[in-house]
């Protein structure tokens, strides 16, 4: 049998609350990527989430390869890995190997033949690791700072929390939240309901959504039908679920902090299949052929869902019907697809924008004109 083949590396071990440990050594460019693979963000084919990492960002990327192909250089920012269980540390001999704080010694990393297999994962810095790859000082020693977990839940954890004050892409964290199930930083908290509802529009068959919401993990083939952004979507849930007013608000126990996830869902699905039902010729079409379908659209009609939904029970034989009768009254003034928005300005049907002074206005024609009907 072959002698299993090791990458040993000089490395200080730190001993964090509850048996949590980290490793601070170096890596070269060239060894980052032959020991640790990037977790990229898709589904396999039952839809279930796999890995965190975005695509790559290939300009970011040759910005700095072009600085490390420079002859003067400092490069202090130092890669997270998460390492296999498989991953040992030996700590050194004699009297003085430790301070109190951490104990030298030497790391163990396996190496193997199968690319697939690696046994770290970069949790962050993937891009810096792909542009030392790529660039000519390929043996540039890097720090990592690394902690062993073989679960992707945790690596998805710590993700979320090293980029929380990071430019990270919304779609990217909407996904990733519903799968994190440790505590939250309070404003990842606060977005994780409505990043699992719009998970449950997307993939669930009986959505009006299906298929329509575009995330971070659709495949390329399947972005041209996936014509709503994610964000939009999470927006209108979250303006639901924070306002006192909104139809969404009663089902959150502001005290306990539990939530009726399950009614939160029929809700949501009984308005917007009323609503697709009442606009057909708007619905499922990409923002530039429907503004149903665009941000703006998709926030105006959240707000008129807050209006008619408050008195609806979702829970009787067929509320449907109900729903449809209140969104007819509204629909004469909606030029989705074609016309011009007269009490707006004259506006036509496709210069209306994703932004809050649109927003705001179309609201209110919106509920202008449903308040305007019930009354008639």
């Amino acid at each position: 049998m072959a002698k299993a083949a090791f990458l040993k590396r000089r490395a200080l071990k730190i001993n964090q609350c509850k048996g949590h440990t980290l490793h601070l050594f170096c890596l070269t460019g060239e060894e980052i990527l032959q020991v640790a693979d990037i977790s990229r963000v898709s589904r396999d084919e039952a839809g279930k989430l796999l890995g965190y990492q975005r695509v790559e960002v290939k300009r970011h990327v040759q910005d700095i390869v072009e600085y490390l192909n420079n002859d003067d250089i400092i490069f202090p920012n130092s890669l997270i890995l998460a390492l296999s269980s498989q991953v040992r540390f030996t700590s050194s001999r004699g009297p003085r190997v430790s301070d109190g704080l951490g104990v030298s010694g030497e790391i163990h990393i396996p190496l193997s033949q199968d690319s697939s297999r690696r046994p770290a994962w970069i949790v962050d810095g993937q891009q810096r690791a792909l542009a030392i790859s790529k660039s000519k000082r390929r043996h540039l020693p890097v720090p990592v700072n690394a902690f062993i977990a073989d679960d992707v839940a945790v690596q998805r954890d710590q993700f979320l929390r090293v980029n929380s004050t990071r430019p990270l892409p919304r779609g990217l964290i909407t996904e990733l939240l519903p799968e994190v199930s440790t505590s939250l930083p309070p404003n990842l908290e606060a977005r994780k309901i409505p990043s699992a509802l719009c998970d449950l529009l997307s993939r669930n068959e009986t959505s009006p959504f299906s298929g329509l919401i575009r995330r971070n993990s659709t495949p390329r083939n399947l972005r041209r039908r996936a014509v709503i952004s994610d964000t939009s979507i999470v927006k209108m849930i979250q303006e639901s679920l924070g306002s006192p007013s909104g139809c969404l608000f009663p089902y959150r126990n502001i005290a306990t902090g539990e939530s009726d996830f399950e009614g939160m869902w029929l809700l949501l699905r009984t308005y917007w299949t009323a609503v697709k039902e009442v606009f057909p010729d708007a619905w499922g079409k990409a923002p530039n052929k429907s503004r149903l379908m665009h941000g703006a659209g998709i926030r105006a009609m959240g707000r008129l869902m807050d209006r008619i939904m408050s008195s609806v029970d979702v829970t009787n034989s067929n509320p449907i019907a109900g729903i449809k009768k209140e969104l007819n009254a509204i629909a004469p003034v909606c030029k989705w697809t074609s016309g011009r928005w007269h009490e707006l300005g004259n506006l036509s049907w496709n210069e209306i924008q994703n932004v809050p002074r649109h927003i705001r206005v179309l609201s209110n024609l919106l509920i202008r004109a449903h308040i305007q009907k019930r009354v008639a």
